[in-house]
């Protein structure tokens, strides 16, 4: 068959079901492979819409989103979303094209080497040389795509090869299972948990995989230890657990951190060094168990005394079994902490001023959304907010980015996680500077005739990087900008645009939209005055006030 077609016939045996693209003339053929097919082409606006709903798929089902671009301006437009997939470990394939490479007919008009390029931010890059090696270099990258650690992967589909006529043969997707910690380390692992007086669970981005929710929710129930995750472990276990304590939504001195600093025992599941740590090992304090698919990548701050290596769920599953009821564990000192920071957490949740405070903000959407509503936030200031102040039920119902950071993400996250789940809630909620990195997938989210609804935060300025400035004591300088009007912006495109002009007028706006069709947007003016007082001030004194509450 034409190589073309044969690319698509393996994308479908691997149970494709939509490629995100801005195609180009160099996948001319390409397109035309998948008209015939079973794949749902989705146009978006920007190759950047594309990757973030790509990896959104994959980081949403487990099984790596397609995305496909043209050369030179195209696949380096693919970058960032490579680097956001490969860094916050979510499946993706991307696709690129390429001029003949049998022969040249426009010199080096818009080429680059596009698979060296894409080296550094992927798992797997491939130039596609010859038809016969397709149904192979798809195969593996598949592969590689979706075992641990998951991530990006790139192949490269020149014009004139996707012209050819080809005798490979597809090959059938084989699955593995991941091979189980050995007994020794399970035993030594439930030894350390027996023996500690304090032990605390720590759940990293890691844990947050399709089958360990289950297992480390037995675990909490079955054994009672409390636990803290960071922010995209954030609803492996549901926050409304009494075990819970909250989430490591900065790397240290928060007031959840003085649960860590307490514990002689962190069990750490899920650990991603990507991630921001959210606790500093010293040495002579507590000991530490790393529980992960792969061993720990030890630093001056990171150093377990046991790696238990395997698959998470059977390892929970085999903790929780063997651990003996007369452990004589003491979480009296977590009960302390658990209590005064849900009283610091939840003291702005009835402020009602206006502009409207994040903290309020948070505790709107909590009480209006459904259990397994879906939040895609954009990168801001307001995502420590949410990480810290907003309880998660569910896995993937608060989708942040806590890894690459990438602004721009938020309003294709959305978009994808409708598109998977059209009978949910589906929020977007993206800062005024995100939105207008990728706000011309308003359009596709339209034309896409998807039910969501968007919310920007409207404060004229890049905040999270004032934050910065402020706490460092520097004038606010170079960081502020005029936005167009969102609500007019939001019409242009078709969708239906708001503009609150009190808290109760935002409630009711907001439920108008959670039970409306189609694409709306509420532009919101939001108060971060208080974010340099609470986030660089107060808790610089967590121990005194840890102390006297």
């Amino acid at each position: 068959m034409k190589a073309s077609d044969l690319v698509i016939r393996a994308l479908e045996r691997e149970g494709v079901r939509y490629i995100f693209a801005v195609p180009g003339e160099e996948n001319i053929d390409l397109l035309e492979s998948i008209r015939t097919s079973s794949i749902e082409l989705i146009l978006t606006r920007h190759e950047q819409g594309a990757g973030f709903m790509a990896a959104t798929y994959g980081r949403l089902t487990g099984e790596p989103g397609v995305c496909m671009s043209t050369l030179g301006p195209g696949a380096t437009n693919l970058v960032t979303p490579a680097a956001y997939a490969q860094l916050g470990a979510m499946p993706m394939l991307m696709i690129t094209g390429q001029k003949p490479i049998k022969k040249s007919k426009q010199a080096r008009f818009q080429i680059i080497d596009v698979v060296d390029l894409m080296q550094p931010v992927t798992k797997f890059a491939r130039q596609i040389v010859n038809g016969n090696t397709i149904a192979p270099l798809v195969r593996e990258a598949m592969r590689l795509a979706t075992q641990e650690r998951p991530g990006a992967v790139h192949l490269e589909l020149p014009e004139d090869i996707a012209q050819e006529q080809t005798n490979g043969v597809i090959l059938e997707p084989v699955g593995s299972r991941r091979p189980d910690a050995s007994e020794h380390a399970i035993r030594d692992a439930i030894v350390m948990i027996e023996q500690a007086r304090h032990p605390l669970l720590l759940i990293g981005a890691g844990a947050n995989r399709k089958n360990t929710s289950r297992a480390l929710s037995d675990f909490v129930e079955r054994t009672g230890i409390p636990f803290v995750n960071t922010q995209m472990g954030k609803g492996v276990i549901d926050e409304r657990n009494r075990h819970f304590i909250g989430t490591a939504a900065l790397s240290s001195d928060d007031f959840v951190h003085e649960a860590i600093n307490r514990a002689d025992l962190i069990i750490n599941v899920g650990h991603d060094v990507i991630e921001k740590p959210p606790f500093f090992m010293r040495h002579g304090g507590a000991h530490l168990i790393h529980i992960n698919f792969q061993p720990a990548e030890v630093d001056e701050v990171y150093f377990p005394q046991l790696n238990v290596v395997g698959d998470i769920e059977s390892t929970m599953d085999r903790l929780g079994r063997g651990i003996s009821d007369d452990s004589r564990w003491d979480f009296d000192c977590f009960d302390h902490v658990r209590k005064q920071l849900d009283s610091r957490l939840t003291r702005y949740f009835e402020d009602k001023r206006f502009p409207m405070l994040p903290q309020r903000l948070v505790h709107r959407m909590r009480e209006r959304l459904d259990d397994n509503a879906v939040l895609a936030l954009d990168n801001g200031i307001y995502k420590i907010w949410f990480a810290r102040n907003f309880k998660a039920y569910q896995r993937n119902t608060l989708l942040l980015d806590n890894a690459l950071a990438s602004m721009g993400a938020g309003l294709p996250s959305a978009m994808m996680a409708k598109l998977l789940e059209p009978e949910r809630q589906v929020v977007a909620i993206c800062g005024d500077g995100g939105l207008m990195m990728n706000s011309q997938e308003l359009e596709t989210a339209v034309r896409l005739k998807l039910d969501l609804t968007v919310i920007v935060l409207n404060d004229g300025a890049y905040g999270m990087i004032e934050w910065k400035q402020e706490d460092m004591g520097f004038e606010r300088f170079g960081l502020s900008y005029s936005n167009p009007d969102f609500v007019a912006y939001a019409e242009s495109y078709g969708a239906r645009g708001y503009r609150p002009e009190s808290d109760e007028d935002f409630g009711r706006i907001l439920d108008d939209c959670l039970g409306r069709p189609g694409v709306k947007l509420i532009d919101l003016p939001v108060d971060y005055s208080l974010n340099h007082p609470i986030l660089n001030e107060l808790i610089k004194t967590v121990r005194e006030n840890c102390a006297s509450d």
